[in-house]
């Protein structure tokens, strides 16, 4: 398989109710509406990458889950393609990038900490009966997410979100995208019930054809102030198995505490 996410309100992709009306009206008060309000976003400075580097996960911080760093792994913006430009935030986030061009961005990944299974397959004959194939989707049946820490200077993260719910109104019926070289086919864009963390939140499914064989791809993306965590999941033993599964719970919870 192929590829190798004011007040706090606001799930907005519920229901395909992904307009900008609703993007920009739950905020609580907190919207530049007014000149005062406006001027005050203007001014806000992003963090810089150090700052940064304090507020993302680190290793030990989220139970039942290695983080780690991305390193030279990282992938790179400007190599990020898409076969419809107004689908390019959602080809970011599927990189496991923010949806839009950040002052400062850092990355991690965050993998399921799972034991390995005890059946192993061990000669030809249990390869036969089916238990390598079982042994190796158990294997594989573990959420690996890349975890982005961003942020932006004025309202520009508050932007990045819109130019996420514009992308996801835009790009239902899918698109092709990713890193050069490694870009996939995306057939269907759907909303998603966002966990509701900090100042907004919009999740989403796309489903992928990877060589005839179809699969999702979760993420979900949050705002705190002009700081944006994104994340995107895959698990690669469920989608062999038809098994449900989503971004981890947990790992939003325990990066939304760093970020209060």
């Amino acid at each position: 398989m192929k590829r190798s996410p004011g007040v706090r309100t606001c799930a907005l992709a519920v229901g395909g109710a992904l307009s900008l009306a609703l993007i920009t009206g739950c905020s609580g008060g907190s919207s530049t509406g007014t000149s005062g309000t406006a001027r005050e976003a203007s001014t806000v400075k992003a963090l810089n990458t150090a700052e940064l580097k304090q507020r993302i996960l680190a290793q030990g911080e989220v139970d039942g889950y290695k983080v780690n760093a991305i390193g030279k792994a990282a992938p790179n913006r400007s190599t990020v393609k898409s076969s419809d430009d107004k689908c390019r935030p959602l080809a970011y986030v599927l990189t496991g990038l923010s949806p839009a061009d950040p002052a400062s961005e850092i990355g991690r990944t965050v993998r399921e900490d799972k034991k390995d299974p005890t059946d192993h397959a061990t000669s030809l004959d249990d390869m036969a009966d089916g238990k390598f194939e079982s042994a190796l989707k158990d294997s594989l049946n573990l959420d690996v997410t890349s975890l982005d820490l961003s942020s932006y200077d004025g309202d520009g993260a508050q932007q990045a979100l819109r130019a996420l719910s514009t992308a996801l109104e835009s790009c239902t019926k899918g698109f092709t995208g990713g890193a050069a070289g490694d870009e996939q086919k995306v057939t269907k864009v759907t909303p998603a019930k966002a966990s509701g963390s900090g100042d907004e939140s919009i999740a989403f499914t796309a489903t992928t054809d990877m060589d005839g064989d179809k699969g999702p791809l979760h993420a979900e993306v949050v705002r705190y102030g002009n700081t944006v965590a994104t994340y995107f999941t895959m698990n690669i033993g469920a989608m062999m198995t038809n098994k449900p599964y989503t971004v981890p719970p947990p790992v939003i919870k325990a990066q939304s505490t760093k970020l209060k």
